[in-house]
């Protein structure tokens, strides 16, 4: 099976011709190898097999870039852990199927297999098989592919963003469009379903909001995190925040409009001084934001829990 899916993952990567390989950056590229080895020690990788993929991500982000990327400026922002991960399950390691079977969710801090079913339970409401299978079938995707002459799952994925969030939302857009193909068959509405995965329009500009979502993020302070943490990962209402604070509801309402407008100001300015020409900005901002907010560590339990003790808080279980 490995070298199955291998060849095919080559014969696709046929006629496209690169000026550059790893070869010419071997300092960041073996760097990026021994980097990833001291990180996942069990996950087993050759350096060929290494430089290999690395050009095979490199080609397949290029073939969907409109701006073509340098060697640098794609290593710059790679996810270097989740794309050796998925290398070495590409190549039938069964440690990395290990690890990847044992990642978790941001959103909950639970494993990506169970959040793979809570999606499924949203979009098959009330029918257990269908559930089930929709999962086990997501599963053998990842290394078979669908149908002839498509790639599976894993192998369309060029390391450019966190893993996790990628294969739910890739679970979730794939189900929807089914769910399309059938008249009269709706999902249950969710407001916190993920947004589809960007074209290669809209890539530009899901790129320009993270960088300056997380630009405006690096100067928020404890008390923004808490209140964050609170609204969004929690669900809380400000009515709860409040009492999870021991402050007024109104300071709480006022905090979360200054947060909210601080944000649509750095963040939104910023778009719009790159072109932005579409409609409805804060829609786009907010949602986007609520997507890189629930994937940040810094919003994890873990760091919830501390921000609150440091108030000598906690949240009731």
């Amino acid at each position: 099976m490995p070298f199955r899916v291998s060849s095919f993952i080559v014969h696709h990567s046929r006629g496209i011709t690169m000026k550059h390989s790893p070869a010419d950056l071997s300092p960041r590229a073996e760097l990026l190898y021994h980097f990833c080895r001291l990180q996942l020690p069990g996950v087993e990788l050759s350096r060929q097999a290494c430089d290999q993929h690395l050009q095979r991500t490199y080609q397949l982000h290029q073939s969907k870039s409109d701006n073509q990327a340098s060697w640098s400026a794609y290593l710059d922002n790679l996810y270097p852990l989740d794309w050796f991960v998925v290398a070495a399950c590409l190549e039938g390691k069964d440690t990395a199927w290990q690890q990847l079977f044992a990642s978790r969710a941001g959103r909950g801090d639970c494993l990506l297999i169970d959040a793979l079913r809570a999606r499924a339970a949203r979009l098959y409401p009330r029918n257990e098989e269908r559930q089930d299978s929709a999962v086990n079938e997501f599963w053998s995707q990842l290394y078979v592919a669908e149908s002839e002459g498509a790639l599976p799952v894993l192998a369309r994925y060029d390391g450019l963003r966190p893993l996790v969030p990628w294969l739910i939302r890739v679970f979730q857009n794939w189900h929807i469009s089914l769910l399309r193909r059938r008249a009269g068959i709706q999902a249950l509405p969710e407001d916190d379903l993920a947004l589809p995965l960007p074209s290669e329009s809209e890539s530009r500009w899901h790129e320009l909001f993270c960088s300056a979502a997380r630009d405006w993020l690096a100067g928020c302070k404890d008390t923004d995190w808490l209140l964050l943490g609170l609204r969004v990962r929690y669900r809380l209402s400000q009515r709860e925040v409040a009492q999870v604070l021991e402050v007024h509801e109104g300071t709480i309402s006022r905090q979360i409009d200054a947060l909210r407008e601080q944000c649509l100001e750095m963040v939104g300015r910023r778009l719009v001084e790159a072109g932005w020409t579409g409609d409805d900005l804060s829609t786009f901002v907010k949602t986007e934001m609520q997507n890189l907010l629930l994937d940040d560590p810094r919003l994890s339990a873990d760091s919830m829990a501390r921000l609150l003790a440091k108030r000598g808080k906690k949240l009731a279980p």
